[in-house]
């Protein structure tokens, strides 16, 4: 990674946290006579070499290839001149020389230049780390390319740094961090996450052809509509465990754009980075700028093999780390559903009394507890106390909860401001916006210009100051609104557009000084539910808000679709009321503890009105899932029934990593389902006996001790009758 170190500033410490040092890494080598770099990880490949023309060219990437096995020949370089050369494969690609594809790189020279072609000058290997030095042949541009790969997964990160070295501004117009291109076969299909609010991480696939395909936030944040992450396999018959399959994903958390397109000769390549839309960064003489990290994976065994990998590669080098470990995540309690704006201290209280009686780890209070915040039109902005709500601050709440043994959480939103707060009145030029022009609320809120850094410096002091002052162990990170007139007054006409970037940056920034001063306190990433979730924001927040909808049902295909590129480890899902507030559709408490136990559990009902059967069922299911939830949240996922593609069904199965112990959760929404379910992942030599959770008793399909050859071969008969029903089976390996 010591190339990627090297990159400096801001990027240097998020690459740090994204790709640990304690990372085990491939073996990246050079041949100079071939002029073949490689990059090999215990079971995947990845090969580019140095053209005759000075550029580079994708070579190959797929299973681990022996040195003694020469890669394909792909590449007689194309005549010089030759219209085929500007469409041969390019590991990163200059936009000039005639190409008519989608560039890494687009730029303006002052001299009104656009043409860019980047060829080869140097190369470092250092640290399992490795960069390539580009430049172009006219102007004094210098591009870096920066590799790495993770041992244990095969998963790649990729990404660049331009540089001006000419004596001149240099405007970029397109900067993405790398293009992947995929062995050359026909009929590629893509899956991919789209959405929206309440309802995102659906599951999509299309034919890959001759029309691009561009995934994309225009919004400032990584968005509900999209999500960063593909998957692409030529095998027709790739399922969850069969087939070879293609994976990306991109680590950030503002505009970003994933192109995926076939050229003439059918090779397809993805290219991902910065989204070009409404974007210009100028580049002063010395000045450089440092693409996001994309990241790319190969998986020989089905979607299912690619999203462990990710799952894994997450757990090992995304997610933050104490002690060198991953934390479990706590069971909370969220105030919110139970309270909404009308939170008082008496009131908190009383409900973290009911919290603890359940056994809950950590008590949360959500919105409306500072400034004069008595609904969604006022307040935002003045993160100080309500002295109204908690004439002792928030004090007495926090040393209850604390006696209670459990943490104490707080519900933010530091980027945002209501024009109805002090802040507003104060500084109204530190939003988002154009002089002169409507500044469009949302939730009746505007959005903080964090690029200014008088603005990220307030927020990093606010947010310093609140937890420096109480003794907060987590914070709930929420984003309301997307960015609308992104306008930057005060900074010169062609710097303005800066915003996009700039802003990430400073957020990145804030969130590494908070963790710094403040190492003990966790952090959730929540934008109205899952409209930040990538690999950027997770490798500086402990867990993931997936969707504002809560309703259990809904829950299944969102956690389904999440869990394609994103780890359980991360995942919060919480119980909340019946009937749900997004769909009126009523379901049990069981059914609702289950569909939430698959991720980190979390609590959001009325728990203040639930009954004596209602709170001991609570009781029970909290102490169950506290002795599986090492399982859930870090061990490998199976879906083994999808509930968007699974008629009437959903089935996961977690198993942990010393295969000691398995969890099949098991839900049915239609008349009857009997069939027994295949299981994966066991020791098939292991013991295993099985036990109900929420102290049911075992069917009658379901022995009571087998061996997972069995478990695998036979399977488990798990009967429901009647919609919404669900069961979960645990697993325990008998020493």
């Amino acid at each position: 990674m010591g190339a990627l170190r090297r990159q400096g500033g801001w990027l240097a410490a998020v690459l740090l946290m994204v790709l640990a040092p304690s990372m085990a890494h491939g073996a990246i080598r050079y041949d100079s006579r071939t002029r073949i770099f490689r990059l090999d990880s215990r079971d995947t490949s990845y090969a580019f070499r140095i053209g005759a023309d000075g550029k580079l060219r994708p070579l190959y990437w797929g299973a681990r290839r022996d040195d003694a096995m020469s890669f394909p020949a792909a590449a007689a370089d194309p005549p010089p001149g030759d219209v085929a050369s500007s469409q041969a494969a390019q590991e990163y690609a200059g936009q000039g020389g005639g190409l008519d594809r989608e560039p890494g790189l687009k730029l303006a020279f002052a001299n009104g230049n656009r043409d860019l072609v980047l060829r080869y000058v140097s190369h470092e290997i250092a640290e399992n780390g490795l960069t390539v030095r580009l430049a172009d042949i006219n102007e004094a541009v210098a591009v870096e390319l920066h590799y790495a790969i993770d041992e244990a997964t095969g998963i790649l990160a990729r990404s660049a740094t331009v540089i001006n070295r000419t004596g001149a501004p240099v405007r970029i117009d397109q900067m993405m961090a790398a293009s992947y291109t995929l062995p050359k076969a026909d009929g590629y299909r893509m899956r991919y996450l789209t959405g929206r609010w309440t309802g995102e991480f659906s599951v999509r696939s299309r034919t890959v052809d001759g029309a691009a395909t561009v995934l994309e936030s225009r919004n400032g944040n990584t968005g509900h509509q999209s999500n960063p992450w593909l998957a692409l396999t030529s095998d027709a018959a790739a399922d969850e465990e069969h087939g070879a399959v293609w994976f990306a994903a991109l680590g950030w958390s503002g505009s970003w754009r994933i192109v995926t397109e076939q050229d003439d000769n059918g090779l397809v390549r993805v290219t991902g980075g910065f989204n070009p839309y409404d974007f210009a960064y100028s580049l002063r003489p010395g000045e450089q700028l440092s693409s996001p990290i994309f990241y790319g994976g190969f998986a020989p065994a089905g979607f299912g093999d690619a999203s462990r990998r990710m799952h894994r590669f997450q757990r090992a080098q995304i997610l933050p780390r104490r002690g060198g470990k991953l934390p479990l995540r706590k069971v909370l309690y969220n105030s919110w559903e139970a309270t909404l704006f009308d939170v008082n201290e008496a009131g908190q209280i009383a409900l973290a009394d009911k919290a603890a009686a359940l056994g809950v780890e950590r008590f949360v209070i959500d919105d409306g507890w500072f400034g004069n915040r008595k609904d969604d039109r006022s307040g935002l902005g003045d993160w100080t106390v309500n002295a109204g709500k908690f004439p002792n601050g928030l004090g007495k709440v926090i040393a209850h909860v604390h006696r209670l043994g459990m943490e104490f959480g707080l519900w933010v939103e530091p980027e945002m401001v209501n024009p109805d707060s002090d802040l507003y009145r104060a500084h109204p030029d530190w939003v988002v916006h154009f002089p002169d022009r409507p500044r469009s609320q949302t939730r009746n809120q505007l959005v903080l210009n964090l690029a200014r850094p008088d603005v990220r410096d307030h927020v990093l002091a606010v947010m310093d100051r609140l937890l420096r002052d109480n003794r907060i162990d987590f914070i709930k990170w929420d984003h309301n609104r997307n960015l609308s007139e992104p306008g930057w007054p005060g900074l010169a006409a062609a710097d303005q557009q800066r915003l996009y970037v700039d802003y990430v940056r400073n957020l990145y920034w804030i969130f590494a000084e908070l963790r710094r001063r403040h190492p003990n306190v966790e952090f959730e990433s929540c934008a109205s539910g899952g409209g930040r979730v990538d690999l950027g924001i997770m490798a500086l927040t402990d867990q993931m808000w997936v969707s504002d909808n809560t309703d259990p049902f809904d829950r299944l295909a969102i956690q389904d679709g999440f869990t394609q590129g994103y780890s359980p480890a991360a995942m919060m899902a919480w119980v909340t009321g019946s009937p749900s507030w997004t769909s009126s559709r009523a379901t049990s408490l069981r059914y609702r503890f289950l569909s939430a136990m698959q991720g980190g559990l979390g609590i959001g009902d009325r728990v203040d009105r639930w009954t004596a059967a209602e709170t001991a069922l609570a009781q029970q299911m909290i102490a169950d899932y506290k002795m599986i939830r090492a399982t859930v949240q870090q061990g490998d996922l199976y879906r083994l029934i999808s509930p968007s593609r699974g008629a009437g069904r959903s089935v996961t199965l977690s198993v942990s990593a010393d295969r000691q112990q398995a969890v099949l959760f098991s839900f049915s929404h239609q008349t009857k389902v009997d069939a027994p379910i295949m299981l994966r992942g066991l020791d098939p030599a292991k013991i295993y006996r099985a036990r109900m959770i929420g102290g049911d008793p075992l069917p009658d399909g379901v022995r009571a001790e087998a061996s997972g050859a069995m478990w695998m071969t036979q399977g488990a008969k798990i009967p429901m009758s009647g919609d919404y029903q669900a069961a979960a089976l645990v697993l325990e390996a008998v020493s």
